[in-house]
């Protein structure tokens, strides 16, 4: 990704609107649903890869709404991959339980932003949207999946992704003070 090229997160789909940043893109994403629903719809259209039914016959709109903003989430968070050296996640407070890291490493807990530089070093942003778009189109339809994803590595991330954008958005970011600054006032 260059530097000074904007990147389209495509929310008009979905929230009427572009946003400007990853980080108002990840929190429009869970002003629209929350993590819990998320993380039960892609599985059910996980599930859906191997069934012949279609997954909600009656409301498909449900799962393009879903589609869309997954798919703006992966951008968003392709883009947070590369960090930045003028924000970081903001610190923890309070609990550190191991229930609070779902399903991140402490490692990946305490940093968010691995997450997505672990998932794009193994599949691509392409990768993961044509994975992503081949499983909502099966599970929309009486087909099954042919076998030629590793569904489970692509969900797996998915659910991290899923996961660590969601302590961004609650943590929040901070602005990186210049080293610079901080040596001048001592």
């Amino acid at each position: 990704m260059m530097n000074g090229t904007k990147t389209s997160f495509e929310t008009n789909f979905w929230i009427r609107h572009e946003t400007e940043s990853p980080f108002e893109e990840i929190d429009a994403f869970f002003q629209s649903n929350d993590l819990d629903n998320y993380k039960h719809l892609l599985g059910e259209v996980m599930m859906h890869l191997r069934k012949e039914e279609v997954y909600q016959p009656k409301y498909p709109g449900v799962v393009f709404a879903f589609y869309t903003s997954v798919r703006s989430l992966l951008k968003a968070c392709y883009c947070l991959q590369f960090g930045s050296t003028k924000w970081k996640v903001a610190a923890l407070s309070g609990c550190n339980s191991v229930l609070h890291q779902a399903s991140l490493t402490k490692e990946e807990y305490h940093e968010p932003c691995l997450v997505f530089r672990k998932a794009f070093a193994v599949k691509t942003l392409d990768d993961f949207e044509a994975f992503f778009s081949e499983a909502v189109e099966l599970a929309l339809s009486p087909y099954t999946d042919d076998g030629y994803w590793d569904a489970m590595a692509f969900y797996i991330h998915l659910v991290k992704m899923l996961d660590a954008a969601w302590l961004i958005r609650e943590r929040g970011i901070e602005k990186i003070e210049k080293l610079k600054n901080n040596n001048e006032s001592l």
